[in-house]
């Protein structure tokens, strides 16, 4: 199980280019449709622990969802995997591409105009299957459009994220208590 996790996030590591968003979907159908290590609700609610954590989105799943799995040495197994392939290209393209190779050769130019419409792909279709998952609909796309144009607006007051993290998160939670309340309420009526 450890080999299995250290290589399956080595080949996300290895070909996914954008960071940690473009790679969410992809660790998804990893975890969750090929191998079935984590139900799909399961896998929401540690790509919601790996995004408050501070660090590298695709290294923070890799080691909640190895520590889910297997503990502490399924988070370094996964860790490893996922900053691995990374590591060794930065290395082979420090010690043979220079800037200056990269800007006047028209191949390598064409390649990497060619790999950023893909990366915004990548980057967006998480959305997209985060949303669903999470059960945002018709009705509530609405939150998230509001609360993207504020952090976009650079606003101060209101383009901090960390507000809209909390105020979730005391939302979620006023929501989940109210809940419990008017269901013990229900629950109380019908014994009586």
């Amino acid at each position: 199980m450890l080999g299995k996790l250290f290589w399956t996030f080595a080949k996300i590591g290895a070909f996914t280019f954008g960071g940690g968003w473009a790679m969410i979907s992809i660790i998804e159908r990893e975890i969750v449709d090929k191998y079935h290590w984590l139900e799909r609700d399961e896998f929401l609610d540690l790509l919601a622990i790996a995004q408050s954590m501070p660090g590298i989105l695709a290294v923070n799943i890799s080691v909640v969802v190895g520590d889910k799995l297997r503990g502490l040495k399924g988070s370094i197994m996964s860790s490893l995997g996922t900053i691995m392939p990374s590591f060794l290209i930065i290395l082979l393209i420090a010690m043979f591409l220079t800037p200056e190779l990269i800007t006047n050769n028209p191949t390598l130019s064409a390649i990497f105009k060619g790999i950023r419409p893909v990366v915004v792909a990548l980057i967006i279709a998480p959305v997209f299957t985060t949303a669903r998952s999470a059960g945002i609909g018709l009705k509530t796309a609405w939150i998230p459009a509001v609360v993207a144009l504020f952090i976009w607006s650079k606003w101060p007051v209101v383009s901090n994220p960390i507000l809209y993290i909390v105020l979730g998160a005391l939302v979620g939670w006023y929501l989940t208590a109210r809940s419990h309340k008017l269901l013990n309420r229900r629950k109380d009526n019908k014994q009586q």
